[in-house]
């Protein structure tokens, strides 16, 4: 891998994440829409509300840093999807303000009709924002997005047959992994029946996004020929294959009840697509520009690659505490058992991974900067992997 393709990579493990992660939280909105009336429709308004509330604005931690890495290290195709697809976006950026501002709201209703009128806006603005999302990922993966200001069309580029298959795609994916999740958190919470309701929602919808995806392929057959051929059998298929495959598993393991293993496999299956869309459309980043020409400087590209990797010593970690204390039930007890922890020295080997840290930290920046092998850059990569390994053992003993 050279090192123009790095920050994209990095980009595209973002945007999986975000699609996961992000699209379970749009999911809930989904089901809270068509939850219908009654209490037992109240129940399952309640449970999504609450299941998101640890990790609804950490997810957006992933939108922000797909489009911080791209705009600098390929501000050319950056300026180009900014502009061509500006419509898109602005709708997807008024759905994700919507969803914050009556999800905030929530709290401060005061009857059910309140609560069910700001769950609507919220609902709906959750299924917006990922079909405006995949639209603008239709037109980047149709070739209908040129280098210029703008460089195609402001409408057909994302209002197209591709288009609005994938957003279809990326609202049933949503539903999808938003059911499974949901399954998973009302067992561990002790709610049987209301994980069974949820089971049968993402069996449902597990079917309904393989079908709308089966749909996708035939759209992209007529509208995105290369795309598809690329799909189908050429770089992509391994991926498709494993999208194929862990969907299977997850609908198996939500058949039996094993909810906690189908969370995995389901966030498999989704980010197995956007790992296939970049093996189909690699070398191109948009319909005229690869994306080596699309790529900023050597300098810049070190520097990205470089402050990603730093970062990643903090975010990582962070997030992983925060899922696995969410997911274990114990956050609150986790906090409090904090306000009582008497700091300690940090004991020898911490020091020590400080030291290799430094190290590997200062040969990775010396291997980017100064060599111009690909060789050397894969090196370069592995050391600054060390030091987040050995970074995160220091500053966490």
């Amino acid at each position: 891998m050279h090192l123009y393709e790095l920050p994209l990579a990095f980009a595209l493990a973002g945007l999986a994440l975000y699609t996961v992660l992000g699209g379970a939280d749009f999911g809930a909105g989904f089901w809270q829409l068509v939850a219908g009336k009654g209490p037992r429709a109240d129940e399952i308004r309640d449970h999504a509300h609450h299941a998101m509330a640890p990790v609804w604005e950490a997810n957006h931690v992933w939108l922000v840093f797909v489009l911080t890495v791209v705009w600098t290290a390929y501000p050319a195709a950056f300026g180009s999807i900014a502009s061509t697809l500006s419509i898109p976006l602005f709708i997807a950026g008024i759905g994700i303000v919507l969803r914050g501002g009556t999800y905030a709201l929530r709290a401060g209703t005061t009857t059910r009709g309140e609560q069910r009128r700001v769950d609507t806006v919220f609902a709906l603005s959750s299924l917006l924002t990922p079909f405006a999302l995949g639209t603008a990922v239709g037109g980047i993966a149709s070739g209908r997005v040129g280098v210029g200001n703008p460089g195609g069309s402001l409408v057909s580029s994302w209002l197209n047959p591709t288009g609005i298959a994938i957003g279809a795609l990326a609202v049933a994916s949503a539903a999808y992994t938003s059911a499974v999740f949901l399954s998973g958190d009302a067992r561990r919470q002790g709610h049987a029946e209301l994980a069974e309701r949820f089971r049968l929602r993402a069996l449902a919808a597990g079917i309904v996004a393989g079908a709308v995806a089966a749909v996708g392929v035939v759209v992209l057959r007529f509208d995105a020929h290369h795309l598809f051929t690329e799909l189908v059998t050429g770089s992509g298929l391994p991926a498709v294959g494993v999208s194929l495959l862990a969907g299977a598993a997850t609908l198996t393991l939500v058949w039996q009840r094993r909810f906690e293993p189908a969370r995995y496999t389901a966030a498999v299956a989704v980010a197995a697509t956007i790992v296939g869309w970049a093996l189909a459309q690699n070398p191109l980043f948009l319909h005229d520009l690869t994306v080596r020409e699309a790529a900023a400087g050597h300098d810049t590209l070190v520097a990205v690659v470089v402050a990603v990797v730093a970062g990643g010593v903090i975010l990582f970690p962070s997030l992983a505490l925060l899922f696995r204390l969410t997911l274990a039930g114990r956050l609150a007890a986790a906090v409090r058992a904090e306000a009582h922890h008497e700091r300690l020295p940090p004991p020898p080997a911490a020091r020590g991974a400080g030291r290799v840290a430094a190290a590997a930290l200062v040969a990775g920046i010396g291997l980017l900067t100064i060599a111009d092998a690909p060789s050397a850059h894969a090196v370069g990569v592995a050391c600054l992997l060390v030091f987040v390994a050995f970074g995160f053992r220091a500053a966490v003993p």
